[in-house]
């Protein structure tokens, strides 16, 4: 009598916390109280205690979800996998700052076709005061924003442009790489033939020409006052023995300071005109089709002069999902996990 009291103190207590302390509670449960099974007490509450049964969104949960209450000034929008590498798209309200409130629609897929008729479910007046959409540099979401917020200005968000420059530097650094592997392997196999020790050229901080291009991956992402003394080492034999991977190192972070250092939208776009100039004297192919892609959606991206906006809240968000799905060891029940997210973050 006294332990089945006991259990349904814990049991109350439970229920009314957080839903995704759920795998912690369970095991604090079958801790207190030996023979308690978690999983059975996952269905008594999914079933019969949470309200899943009774959502109104229930059947279209797996589709689309919109809240208008949730709509603000300022939104992102970005995709995010919930299982199996499924896309769902998720518009987010950066007042709620990942809290209560943070979700204003969550619709299956990158579509454009789909997510405009699930957000325009939204009545327009409520859309009309959005006045601030910050996303990546897809074409589906500009679509969406463009058809959907119609008083919005639309800012790319700008790390996303500054993730292709610097994957234009790693192309370059990967493929200098395998240059000097298969060089490394024509030198072994001759030193073989000949019958002579293969003895590989050791630079002054002790790597070879193959193992010094390996860990230049990561000071590459990063600014030169940021770099360790072992770094700067690296560095500077890396750009005395490939002058190619120093240009693009330094038009990538040309790239970062015309973000970092301008303050209004006129002298940034000054700024990036003299980048396309020093692109087109590079002649490297990466950087011009970047170029070429930063042109095109210019001025989004220069919007971000305005406010100087981000899309760092969407990812942050995104970053709560899958640390939400981590806890629960997996998406089982589709319906029952958006059930479960919404109550919390919408």
């Amino acid at each position: 009598m006294q332990k089945a009291r006991i259990t349904r103190v814990i049991l109350r207590f439970f229920l009314r916390n957080l839903l995704d302390t759920y795998p912690i509670a369970s095991n604090l449960l079958e801790i207190i109280y030996g023979h308690i099974d978690g999983e059975q007490l996952g269905r008594q509450y999914k079933e019969h205690l949470s309200g899943f049964n009774g959502w109104a969104e229930k059947s279209h949960a797996q589709e689309w979800l919109v809240f208008p209450e949730n709509i603000g000034e300022h939104l992102s929008i970005d995709e995010t996998s919930l299982s199996r590498g499924e896309l769902y798209t998720i518009v987010t309200n950066k007042a709620a700052h990942g809290g209560k409130g943070t979700v204003a629609a969550i619709v299956s897929g990158t579509k454009s076709e789909d997510i405009i008729e699930a957000l325009e479910r939204i009545p327009e007046a409520v859309r009309a005061k959005v006045r601030e959409v910050t996303l990546d540099m897809s074409g589906s979401m500009r679509r969406v924003i463009r058809r959907c917020f119609t008083k919005a200005m639309r800012v790319i968000d700008r790390f996303h442009v500054q993730k292709l420059a610097h994957d234009a530097v790693q192309e370059i650094r990967i493929a200098l790489r395998w240059d000097a592997i298969n060089d490394e392997t024509d030198a072994m196999e001759e030193a073989k033939l000949s019958g002579k020790e293969y003895i590989p050229q050791i630079l002054e901080n002790g790597d070879s020409k193959k193992q010094l291009l390996a860990p230049s991956r990561y000071l590459l992402f990063k600014s030169a006052d940021k770099w360790t003394d072992r770094q700067k080492q690296r560095a500077k034999i890396l750009f005395e023995l490939y002058p190619k991977i120093k240009k693009a190192y330094s038009l990538a972070h040309s790239l970062r300071m015309i973000f970092s250092k301008n303050t209004i939208k006129d002298a940034a776009r000054l700024s990036l005109a003299k980048w396309y100039n020093q692109v087109a004297d590079s002649e490297f192919k990466s950087f011009n089709t970047i170029a070429a892609t930063v042109y095109e959606h210019c001025e989004e991206i220069l919007n971000f002069f305005v406010n100087r906006s981000t899309n760092a809240s969407a990812e942050s968000f995104n970053a709560k999902i899958k640390a939400f799905r981590a806890n629960l060891k997996g998406v089982v029940d589709v319906d029952f996990f958006l059930y479960r997210l919404t109550k919390i973050y919408a």
